[in-house]
């Protein structure tokens, strides 16, 4: 079960990864458009904003269609074969399940609570779905459908039907059963659904009224979850969805930038669910003091390369937030070192919305400056001067505690290791060198590629059941663990870590992560198509 809720997490990253670049050409339009920050060039009758106007329009597509967006980018990661007209299906079996909603509706709209006459939006509980009015049931309804159509795709999508019905197969086929399966599907949901709004609205009301607690348990749980995979269920619901407010904390923030950019109201006072998106301070704060902790400690002699080795992973969870290639240097070495980043990370992020810091603070600098600093430092300062001056002292209390850990209780991060151990980032170059003289031979050809030697060192392409991958990692699982090489292969191959759950494998490669996961696909079709011949 572990090992499916992993899977399914990943794959919500498909649609995610999308909303960096959106987020951030909002963002930009906005600060463009405010005639207050721009002067007279931004007069609305003008055009330059009419031009930032339709880039920004344009900026909105993510946000406005996320539902879609989810429907179609789940059966890329979870379907195991024929991804593309997955897609199809799952769309074509979503929007039935909202048209048979709407029929509902229409025609009994007070059985289920619920006023159809009313404006979708606001408190209605309604939503405008690829033009259906229908029950604004959101990211989770989409997730839900999607989920069921990959289940049918899986399932159903080879079926072999009678040759006078051949017309019917493939994705026809599912389609077919996916329409006879949402009829009862949308009578059910229209029945709990505005139940679910209640208790929806239930929970923001309590999350928003735990305050300091609450933001430290949610990051905290962010936090301490990343080994497991887990983090994408603690976050999700929170940025992505309504867990505090209806349209997620990503969506609600871009949506109210131009507001919040012409009023000198506290960002607190008009945004208290942006305390629940400081997870990233510690991306930018925490990782510097991390950083400065491990090189400090370093031997002397091997000061230089462990330096090699952190800048680069320093400076991506700064500029972008992606923290694993930093934060999987020490997690499996130390594991207790990771527990006190989860703690630090929470008080930094419970220390800052006390003293009024919120806003859209999950990413790294580049969001932080378009989605944050740069519309909004006019009106208030004093606000992000206050977030710097406690992500400073944060940065300080990272160092000497991660500095005293470390020494304390002589961990051996990188730079710190034995003599007898090298403190480098191996090239495919050192690996098939080193390899060569191995008793175990991954392959030696010159031109392997990572996933060829991920591929090798998972037991080979009889040993992989299914694959995906989320924003860093390549997503495994195997028949028999016991065939998977050390960890020391898996990061001469260019990982930066391996977690082991069971047969359920996570390889740690970084932002190319994709591109790795199509070629290790087409490695094992490759591979089953020889077998069969």
């Amino acid at each position: 079960m572990k090992q499916k809720i992993q899977r399914f997490g990943a794959a919500m990253f498909v649609p995610v990864l999308l909303f960096a670049f959106a987020g951030i050409t909002v963002g930009l339009t906005i600060l463009f458009k405010n005639q207050e920050i721009m002067g007279s060039i931004a007069h609305p009758d003008g055009m330059w904003y009419k031009f930032w106007f339709v880039v920004e329009e344009g900026g909105w597509t993510v946000f406005r269609q996320l539902p879609l967006l989810f429907v179609v980018g789940l059966p890329i990661a979870l379907a195991k074969k024929a991804q593309a007209r997955a897609c199809l299906e799952s769309l074509v079996i979503y929007l039935t399940f909202n048209y048979f909603i709407s029929a509902l509706l229409q025609l009994w709209g007070p059985t289920f609570n619920v006023d159809y006459s009313m404006e979708v939006g606001g408190v209605s509980g309604l939503a405008l779905i690829a033009g259906i009015k229908t029950l604004d049931t959101g990211m989770i309804g989409a997730i839900f459908i999607a989920a069921i159509a990959v289940y049918l795709h899986n399932r159903f999508f080879d079926t072999k039907l009678p040759d006078f019905l051949g017309i019917f197969q493939g994705s026809s086929f599912v389609v077919i059963i996916g329409f006879l399966i949402m009829l009862p599907t949308a009578l059910m949901i229209s029945f709990i659904w505005p139940q679910i709004q209640l208790g929806i609205a239930s929970m923001q009301g309590f999350l928003k009224s735990t305050g300091v607690f609450g933001v430290w348990l949610y990051t905290f749980l962010e936090r301490i979850l990343i080994p497991t995979g887990l983090h994408h269920f603690i976050y999700g619901p929170f940025i992505f969805g309504p867990a505090v407010v209806e349209s997620g904390i990503y969506a609600e923030w871009t949506q109210n930038i131009s507001t919040f950019a012409t009023s000198a109201m506290s960002l607190k006072e008009m945004f208290p669910a942006g305390g629940f998106a400081l997870h990233g301070l510690s991306k930018v704060f925490g990782c510097t003091g991390i950083a400065l902790a491990i090189y400090t400690t370093a031997k002397p002699e091997k000061k230089k390369i462990v330096a090699g080795l952190l800048i680069p992973a320093t400076l991506t969870a700064v500029i972008a937030g992606i923290t694993e290639p930093l934060e999987f240097t020490f997690l499996f070495i130390a594991p207790a070192l990771f527990a006190l980043h989860s703690v630090l990370a929470a008080t930094l992020a419970a220390v800052s919305y006390t003293f009024g810091v919120v806003g859209n603070f999950g990413g790294g600098l580049i969001e932080w400056m378009a989605q944050n600093w740069m519309p909004l430092f006019r009106y208030h300062s004093t606000t992000y001067l206050t977030q710097i001056i406690i992500g400073l002292i944060f940065t300080a209390i990272y160092f000497f505690a991660f500095r005293f850990a470390i020494l304390k209780f002589d961990l051996a991060t990188p730079g710190r290791e034995r003599d007898t151990d090298e403190t480098k980032l191996y090239t495919k170059a050192d690996y098939k060198a080193k390899n060569s003289s191995s008793s175990v031979s991954v392959v030696a050809d010159k031109t392997l590629s990572q996933a060829q030697m991920f591929l090798e060192a998972l037991g080979g392409a009889g040993n992989i059941v299914d694959v995906t991958n989320c924003a860093t990692r390549l997503r495994v699982s195997v028949k028999d663990g016991a065939k998977l090489m050390p960890d020391t292969c898996f990061k001469e191959s260019g990982a930066h870590g391996v977690v082991r759950n069971g047969n359920a494998i996570q390889v740690i490669v970084g932002l190319s992560v994709p591109q790795v996961r199509d070629e290790f696909e087409s490695l094992i079709s490759q591979n089953n198509a020889n077998g069969m011949a």
